[in-house]
């Protein structure tokens, strides 16, 4: 059975995770040294999204959170994933993947940009049901 409750569903994709890239950010290194250094990490792409949004900065937060969002597309389906199915807010390493879809969501919904918006929330909701709240997605 999936982490969801659906036996004929995929099980859930659990990324790897880039230790490094997460330990740096962790000890407070900065995230676009972070980026830089580790550019296959979605999660030093959420840091700069979200401070960049923090900043008012939404052009530059939508641009940070969708190289988040492809380069954890890119991770996903080197784990198995084929475009559908549980990817799990409660495990960490997806979690830079998933805040980057939700970092997109508000920077396009921030602009008028509602299909992209939409997008977004289906994605959240098809990856883990919960996400979206925890994330501060409506």
């Amino acid at each position: 059975m999936t982490s969801f409750g659906d036996l004929l569903g995929p099980q859930p994709t659990l990324l790897p995770g880039d230790d490094e890239a997460e330990s740096a950010l962790l000890n407070n290194e900065d995230p676009a040294a972070v980026a830089a250094a580790h550019p296959t990490a979605s999660i030093a792409w959420a840091y700069l999204a979200e401070a960049s949004l923090g900043a008012g900065e939404t052009i530059t937060a939508y641009a940070f959170a969708r190289t988040g969002y492809h380069r954890g597309l890119d991770q996903l389906r080197r784990n198995g994933w084929k475009g559908f199915g549980p990817v799990p807010y409660s495990h960490e390493p997806n979690r830079g993947f998933l805040r980057c879809v939700a970092a997109l969501a508000k920077s396009a919904k921030a602009i008028g940009e509602s299909d992209e918006y939409a997008r977004c929330l289906d994605l959240l909701e098809d990856c883990d049901p919960r996400a979206a709240e925890a994330l501060g997605v409506s």
